[in-house]
């Protein structure tokens, strides 16, 4: 588990926090823009609650709650993408646009997948320890 001092180092952190600025910006031209309220609500409250749920993991209780809040910041990035790829195919947002967001997103999510089996193998070695 990290914590509040690991932060500045980690790239899940980093990337989950520029991805969710990302997308309230992109909420806001929706909004602003495209005149879109239901889809940009979607996509930013998944979008965000990624980071958010990293950084809840920061303090989570025990390895089984860490685990557990990247397995849904996961769930979240996957409903993410499914938003991103509704907003392109009803076209409020240009291919280009949606390929740089799905990439950041796809990067996020193979991020979360790596680090909950990381922390599962560690949790398998210490109990294979014992």
């Amino acid at each position: 588990m990290k914590n509040a001092r690991n932060r500045q180092n980690s790239l899940l952190h980093a990337k989950s926090y520029a991805f969710a600025l990302r997308v309230v910006r992109m909420a806001r031209f929706l909004r602003e823009e495209q005149q879109e309220f239901i889809l940009s609500k979607q996509v930013l409250r998944s979008g965000t609650a990624i980071g958010a749920l990293v950084r809840e993991s920061e303090f989570a209780q025990s390895g089984a709650d860490f685990i557990n809040k990247l397995s849904i910041a996961l769930k979240e990035a996957n409903e993410t993408d499914y938003w991103l790829c509704l907003l392109r195919d009803s076209d409020y947002i240009e291919e280009q646009a949606f390929s740089s967001m799905e990439d950041n997103c796809g990067e996020l999510i193979a991020l979360l997948i790596s680090s909950i089996k990381t922390v599962k193998n560690n949790q398998k070695k210490d109990e294979d320890a014992l």
